[in-house]
């Protein structure tokens, strides 16, 4: 079983490093020619562990002239030449530039530690390395990666005073606040990522126990595996990147169901120093896909100005800008803000009025897609998941329906739903999903959360009060929008027992509502 798996690794790095090269010498000929040739070495990381790592210098870069450092650590389960064509790019640029695969993946030594102390020890000993083996400037020293590389890159510049700018493309601020958001395990995301580590690397022992417990909804084990991800998340370091200063760029996707864009906005607004934020429409990493195979890429093409300015010091622009730039999965073009608060200029509130009980353990119909595909979906033809609004069963599902409006709403950022629950068992699951409604009822997919409750007295009221993932999304003039929420989703672990209901009210001391963020119009 073990000679198997290796054979498939080892079969699958050589396809997919083929392709990553062969895209980049497709997409980047021009450039190929003007940087300097890659070299492959090998890296001595934390405690003595390999790590697989290439290197690509400015054309005819000699000793006697310094260039700005760049630090590429992979994502979750790609190889090391997964940079290649961005890298060729930013040599040419005047970067040396050193991507490496973390620990625990194809050909690098160790375990996979998921961003855990000896992942930053490693972002380090990259930098001593490339400080003493390439004629790199001690004093202007950059992280980027995507996915799992931006969250190393962030708590790596939380550690290492060194690195004065990191790019964090579709990476996390808060694991646990991403994979276990409102207390519900988002099964296909952690399903991804463990499938994708078990095929192309080795798991560390925690962190196949982390999966497992995970999976297995052991309560006993919760606290654990929350204290296991605040130490792999930057969002518990930000004090320390405050105070080292780095300049922090931060883009995902509005759909990424890996890592929901909410603890990127929550991180953003903590920051002190220099600091951009982006979202784009799409799914996890899709957003930048194309700049890893040499095609125009804005993503990519604000990194390069993100590190031009702050590590060559170029006057390109790029600190003038609204720093919040969001691009609407409606239309085609960029807004800019001052800061993530100014992204909805207004809340309006749709009622949610009356007395609503609905059964658990049945899937109503409304979902929040598949992992990757349904947003990614959205992205290249704008069709998000749907609903048939009138045809959801109501023994099953809930529906509070908005009137219809007569101007277009351009929603931006994460709306809230505040309303009374009373279960009749102590633990359940909800989800709620917000409709675009079309005018013979067929509702497309805004946004969604889950949330998950425990130890609650059955037969008594508790209020909810949960925020959506955010999003940038406008309903069209004529159009309304309808509230649903059920118990069961693919996307998540529910913990309804056999039997339950769940009962929603809004009494008159405390009505329940459904917050809608507007941009200015």
């Amino acid at each position: 079983m073990g000679s198997h798996r290796k054979a498939l690794r080892t079969t699958a790095v050589g396809a997919v490093s083929a392709t990553l090269i062969a895209g980049s010498a497709l997409g980047l000929a021009p450039t190929a020619q003007a940087a300097g040739a890659v070299r492959f070495v090998d890296i001595t990381g934390d405690g003595g562990t390999v790590l697989k790592a290439n290197v690509i210098t400015p054309v005819g870069a000699g000793a006697t002239h310094r260039y700005p450092l760049l630090v590429l650590p992979t994502s979750w389960g790609f190889p090391q030449v997964e940079y290649l064509a961005q890298a060729r790019k930013l040599a040419d640029s005047g970067y040396v530039v050193v991507s490496y695969n973390v620990r625990g993946f194809w050909q690098s030594g160790g375990e996979i530690e998921v961003a855990g102390p000896p992942d930053i020890a490693d972002a380090s000993k990259v930098i001593d390395w490339a400080l003493a083996n390439t004629p790199a400037d001690a004093g202007h020293i950059g992280m980027a990666g995507v996915s799992y590389g931006a969250g190393i890159s962030l708590i790596a510049a939380a550690h290492d005073r060194r690195i004065k700018a990191v790019a964090a493309l579709s990476g996390w601020a808060d694991l646990i606040g991403s994979i276990y958001s409102g207390r519900t395990q988002h099964v296909q995301a952690a399903g991804l990522l463990d499938g994708v580590s078990v095929l192309t690397g080795r798991q560390d022992p925690e962190v196949r126990q982390i999966f497992d417990d995970f999976y297995a909804s052991d309560l006993s084990r919760e606290q654990d595996i929350i204290d296991w991800g605040k130490k792999r998340s930057a969002a518990t370091y930000v004090d320390q990147l405050n105070r080292n200063g780095a300049a922090v760029m931060l883009a995902n996707a509005w759909g990424d169901s890996v890592f929901p864009p909410n603890t990127y906005t929550d991180f953003y607004e903590k920051l002190k120093g220099p600091k951009r934020l982006e979202f784009r429409p799409g799914d996890h990493a899709t957003a930048e896909l194309p700049g890893l195979f040499g095609l125009p890429n804005d993503v990519w093409t604000d990194t390069e100005r993100w590190f031009d300015h702050y590590l060559k010091g170029a006057a390109n622009g790029i600190a003038t800008e609204q720093p919040v730039q969001l691009k609407s999965r409606s239309t085609g073009g960029y807004e800019g803000y001052p800061d993530w608060k100014s992204v909805a200029a207004t809340e309006r509130k749709i009622a949610l009025g009356g007395t609503t009980t609905i059964h658990t353990n049945v899937d109503s119909g409304a979902d929040g897609g598949i992992v990757f595909l349904s947003s990614i979906l959205d992205q290249v033809a704008r069709f998000p998941p749907v609903a048939a609004i009138p045809l959801l069963p109501r023994r099953w599902a809930a529906v509070w329906k908005s009137p219809k409006y007569g101007t277009s709403q351009q929603i931006r950022g994460a709306a809230k739903l505040h309303t009374t629950v009373t279960p009749t068992k102590e633990s359940g699951t909800l989800v709620a999903y917000l409709y675009d409604v079309g005018p013979l009822g067929l509702g497309k997919l805004v946004s969604n959360a889950p949330y998950t409750f425990h130890g609650f007295t059955p037969g008594k009221p508790f209020g909810l009060d949960l925020e959506l993932f955010s999003t940038a999304y406008d309903v069209p003039a004529g159009h309304r929008l309808a509230l649903v929420v059920d118990t069961v989703d693919p996307l998540y672990i529910e913990h309804n027992p056999s039997g339950a209901q769940l009962t929603f009210s809004s009494p008159a001391d405390d009505p329940s509502y459904v917050s809608i963020p507007l941009r200015k119009q």
